[in-house]
């Protein structure tokens, strides 16, 4: 940190860079849009709720079967609700994880994430998974050629964070004729 703050080295994620996937944060992003940059998101919000806000709290509690629920303040994939595959008695948990701290939760609707053929058993199986390219910042803005494509291994689960079973693969960004980039997920 000493050399970081002296600026003899440079950080890929330097401190502070994870604000922006902050899951109470993500929920501002189109204010914070309108607000500093004077115009409207080019590409719409997942609809999020905030468990801090009465109306979102209310919604949240009554539709706990449909949504994925995430604690504020954790990462990893731990101590989330996956509505559509919860039992009642873990969604009447969560309500009263909810009421009795409601800023530490939010909710998302469950989304439908892609498969990818992946390696499982010795077979080629359908795995979750999950893409998240890398773009760098400065004078100039550049989208990598790849990125990180997080994949479920356990079957049927939607949850693609390494600390809960899930791993990586390949990716690449292929240039097509026409010059237009094509996300390509190879491998294991």
């Amino acid at each position: 940190m000493r050399a970081w703050r002296a600026g003899k080295v440079a950080l890929a994620n330097a401190p502070g860079a994870g604000v922006a996937d902050d899951k109470v944060v993500y929920a501002f992003v189109p204010a914070l849009i309108r607000y500093y940059l004077d115009q409207e998101p080019l590409l719409p919000n997942v609809p999020s709720y905030l468990c801090m806000f009465e109306d979102d709290r209310r919604y949240v509690l009554d539709h706990l079967d449909e949504l994925v629920v995430k604690p504020a303040n954790e990462s990893g994939g731990y101590g989330m609700l996956i509505g559509p595959r919860s039992t009642k008695e873990t969604r009447e948990e969560f309500a009263r994880l909810i009421k009795a701290n409601p800023r530490n939760y939010m909710a998302q609707p469950t989304l439908a994430l892609s498969t990818t053929p992946t390696l499982a058993n010795g077979l080629p199986q359908p795995r979750h998974v999950d893409l998240r390219p890398f773009i760098l910042s400065g004078p100039e803005i550049h989208v990598t050629t790849g990125g990180l494509t997080r994949v479920a291994l356990i079957e049927g689960s939607l949850v693609v964070n390494s600390s809960q079973g899930g791993g990586s693969k390949d990716t690449w960004i292929v240039e097509t004729d026409d010059k237009a980039a094509a996300a390509a997920v190879q491998g294991v």
